[in-house]
């Protein structure tokens, strides 16, 4: 691979590589491509531009089905992948990553191209391969910003077909960890041994959250201490795989766990059975996250905890990004099906969150194993919407 010229024999020797192209990163399936293809041409069209540009991870791994990262701090990773009319699809990178990214991260249909790590940016080498204008979910000099989440938006059926996947593995890594804990862990150490559950299935873990149960009941966001468990924990994961987002919370209860903790559990699972199905409603009907929203606030009046949606965010559209949008009072975001959503409503200290695949055929729980005791939950309100969420988990004495 040498300045600006393609691989030479590159990805011919990929049979070798190993990758599903469901359970693996890479989706190199026609479907996933015909599907980008489409969308971005019609970018193209409506944009007058001669290319488009993804350089931020979660959007580089929607159009490719890889990786461009390295150095996991960095909002942009060493490499863009476009779309272009002259060439179709293309990855711009430097020669020292542009080998291993076509021997291991793109389907062979993208022409890899790299210039020296020394005299170039990655802004001005996607600059200097678009032949007129361009736009770009980063900043490069001259071209307009593209907003990439309205891109990915709604799921193709290959999204859906690794989400599956991503999912239940998300929730056997959470639940083998659940399933193990004892009062007197730290929370330091759990959330240890779930990173490494998730890194044993090849899935990173952007947010673990551990709480025991005097810090469940004072903070929404239960960073991980030197602090016991306790009476109870909440385990909270958002994981990517491949570029797509799963999130989902198991709750746990030892000897001596307060009589309150099923009660408000049982709460926050019907609120977020509400908004599960007025999202459902507002896809049918094209209203917005701000309508979705409203059934929210509504829910957690019906069930006897008014305002207590004003101390955490409720969660919304999941996909390429743990959350492509937040359900907020005045949300504009359109509402769509297929397309995952993970809410995550909290009851002083209770929680109940998985990632749901939402359709026009309903709804399934994506982060789901079978192996986790569940219970049918009904949404508030007049809707007749109805769900299986995953309870709370007795570990007795242990």
């Amino acid at each position: 691979m040498t300045d600006g010229t393609p691989t030479g024999e590159r990805a011919r020797e990929r049979e070798n590589e190993g990758v599903n192209e469901v359970d693996g990163v890479v989706d190199r399936t026609d479907e996933h491509l015909e599907h980008r293809r489409e969308r971005l041409a019609a970018v193209l069209d409506e944009g007058g531009f001669d290319a488009v540009w993804f350089g931020r991870p979660n959007s580089f791994a929607w159009l490719t089905g890889g990786s461009n990262v390295v150095d996991r701090d960095a909002d942009v990773g060493v490499a863009a992948a476009g779309y272009t009319r002259a060439d179709g699809f293309v990855v711009v990178t430097n020669n020292i990553e542009a080998e291993r990214l076509a021997a291991e991260e793109v389907p062979e249909d993208f022409d890899v191209t790299s210039v020296p790590w020394y005299e170039s940016s990655l802004a001005a080498a996607v600059a200097d391969a678009t032949g007129g204008t361009g736009a770009a979910d980063f900043d490069v000099p001259g071209f307009e910003t593209l907003d990439a989440s309205r891109l990915r938006r709604p799921l193709a059926q290959s999204d859906i077909e690794r989400y599956r996947t991503l999912g239940r593995d998300v929730a056997d890594a959470l639940e083998r960890v659940a399933r193990e804990l004892h009062a007197d862990d730290t929370e330091h150490e759990v959330a240890a041994g779930l990173r490494v559950s998730l890194a044993t299935r090849g899935i990173e873990a952007p947010v673990v959250l551990v709480g025991g149960s005097e810090r469940a009941q004072r903070y929404r966001h239960y960073t991980p201490t030197r602090s016991e468990l306790g009476d109870y924990a909440l385990l909270s994961v958002t994981a990517e795989r491949g570029g797509l987002y799963a999130s989902a919370t198991r709750t746990v209860a030892f000897e001596g766990a307060p009589e309150w903790l099923t009660e408000r559990h049982g709460k926050a699972m019907r609120v977020e059975a509400t908004a599960l199905g007025a999202t459902l409603r507002a896809a049918d009907s094209g209203e917005t996250a701000g309508d979705v929203f409203d059934e929210i606030v509504a829910a957690y009046d019906a069930v006897g905890e008014p305002g207590e949606w004003r101390k955490h965010h409720q969660g919304g559209a999941a996909g390429f990004a743990g959350r492509e949008w937040i359900a907020t009072p005045e949300g504009d975001e359109s509402v769509e099906t297929p397309l995952a959503y993970a809410y995550n409503p909290t009851v002083r200290g209770a929680k109940s969150e998985d990632t749901v695949l939402l359709t026009d055929d309903g709804a399934e729980v994506l982060t789901r194993t079978g192996e986790w005791p569940t219970r049918t939950v009904a949404s508030c309100g007049d809707g007749g919407f109805e769900i299986e969420r995953h309870t709370v988990r007795s570990l007795g004495g242990e």
